[in-house]
């Protein structure tokens, strides 16, 4: 089920330098090159910052990680107060559809995480599952959940 959620609007901080057009990610704490794909992942995180109460300490972005011996990186990571990892986000530029090889791309990187909810957006549309462990499947929700119900 995609979800079409209208982000609000947040002013990012951006600077031009040899590299290019940069936006600071205060999640990161530095100033990365501002693609299509960061633009979403920082709306995005902002969103879920100050719209569905997440912890900023508890989201952590880039998260190196290997997939069947190969070297990947999360997009985002949302973690508990005891260190767990509760959703796997991944973020794509907003001309990238939503489709069943970005979310076989989450579903794999899950499998190091064992999260319990998988998000992928573009920024313009988003898709969000709950995973059912003990039944081997997952359910669409019909609402990007607050950071209260996800624990």
């Amino acid at each position: 089920m995609i979800l079409h959620t209208q982000l609000p609007e947040y002013e990012l901080k951006t600077r031009r330098s040899e590299a290019g057009l940069e936006v600071f990610d205060d999640f990161r704490k530095k100033y990365v090159s501002f693609t299509p794909e960061e633009f979403v992942r920082q709306r995005f995180l902002l969103f879920l910052v100050h719209e569905k109460k997440y912890p900023k300490s508890l989201i952590s972005v880039e998260k190196s990680l290997k997939v069947n011996g190969l070297d990947k990186r999360a997009d985002a990571l949302v973690y508990d107060a005891a260190g767990r990892v509760r959703m796997v986000v991944e973020c794509k530029a907003p001309s990238v559809p939503l489709s069943q090889d970005v979310f076989d791309q989450i579903v794999r990187y899950n499998m190091v995480y064992k999260s319990d909810y998988l998000l992928i957006t573009n920024g313009l549309s988003h898709a969000c599952v709950r995973m059912n462990y003990a039944e081997n499947s997952y359910n669409y929700l019909v609402e990007i959940p607050k950071f209260s119900e996800l624990l």
